[in-house]
């Protein structure tokens, strides 16, 4: 659907401003990234909530429920990245598909109450993971599949962007 490949060039995202949602990665710091998860979460809920929460807006676009279901995913891949890249040297992340787990998990048929828990839960557990890193650790590298290189910081800057850019792709189809 509407999801960034993981092929795609990200530098973008930490270097601007977006042009759709407007999330500026240039001014966010790993330390801004748990209060930016913490409040885009608190969101989720009203948006899990609506009557058209399983509805497509066209055959291109993820519903509610579907955004929110990935937005959980990332958290909680993002959380494993970072754990790799903790205790790892210059890990290569596994490649995810995110539109393949999106049929695999059926995304469209989860209940909206047990995703909006488990998005909380997830996010909760990313937030803090990124609060705990320390100074020593900010530059850690990790690989994607691709060979993307990422930092810490970098891999934190680039997560942000993520449900922020979800949260306004659900709000713009209200």
């Amino acid at each position: 659907m509407a999801i960034e490949p993981e092929t795609k060039n990200w530098t973008w995202v930490i270097e601007s401003a977006c042009p759709e949602c407007g999330y500026d990665g240039s001014a966010v710091t790993i330390r801004d990234v748990p209060g930016i998860i913490d409040a885009n979460t608190s969101a989720w809920p009203a948006v899990l909530d609506r009557a058209d929460v399983r509805d497509r807006p066209d055959d291109h676009t993820w519903s509610p429920l579907e955004y929110a279901a990935h937005v959980r995913d990332v958290h909680r891949k993002m959380a494993e990245r970072l754990t790799l890249m903790l205790t790892e040297d210059t890990p290569t992340f596994p490649n995810w598909d995110q539109d393949a787990t999106a049929v695999e998990d059926r995304y469209g048929e989860q209940d909206p109450a047990t995703v909006v828990r488990e998005l909380g839960e997830a996010a909760h557990l990313a937030a803090r993971a990124f609060d705990d890193v320390r100074e020593d650790q900010l530059g850690r590298t990790g690989l994607r599949s691709d060979g993307s290189a990422f930092t810490v910081a970098t891999l934190a800057t680039y997560y942000a962007h993520d449900p922020v850019h979800h949260l306004w792709d659900v709000r713009r189809t209200q």
